[in-house]
């Protein structure tokens, strides 16, 4: 199987509440980057900034019950089911449950931790 990954777009940035305004304000009024507060119903995310970064979007979540940031990133693929085959036949398992998810897009990690959103191109 010949299962071909690519960088996406996104960049999510799990913030603990009590640094989240500090941080959104890093983005925007040091860095000066055109930073943008938008709606979201979630479960674990209580707020978001979507932020402009390049070619790039960081979405800055704020997580009530995290105690330390962590940086997700996207992985796009031209097929979901492929890759998630293809992935488990290499010992990675799929991580769903850490934060709701849209139909045919899974969580996954590496071996240090970091979360990878996987999805179709």
């Amino acid at each position: 199987m010949k299962t071909q990954f690519e960088a996406g777009l996104n960049i999510a940035i799990k913030i603990p509440k009590n640094k989240y305004d500090k941080t959104v304000g890093f983005y925007r009024d040091i860095l000066k980057l055109d930073v943008e507060e938008r709606p979201i119903t979630n479960p674990t995310v209580s707020r978001t900034h979507r932020v402009t970064f390049g070619q790039n979007t960081i979405w800055l979540d704020c997580v009530d019950n995290y105690t330390h940031s962590e940086t997700w990133l996207q992985l796009t693929v031209p097929n979901v089911a492929e890759a998630t085959a293809y992935l488990q036949l290499s010992g990675v398992e799929t991580c769903d449950e850490f934060e709701e998810l849209p139909e045919n897009m899974h969580w996954i990690t590496d071996p240090a931790g970091t979360v990878f959103n996987l999805q179709q191109r």
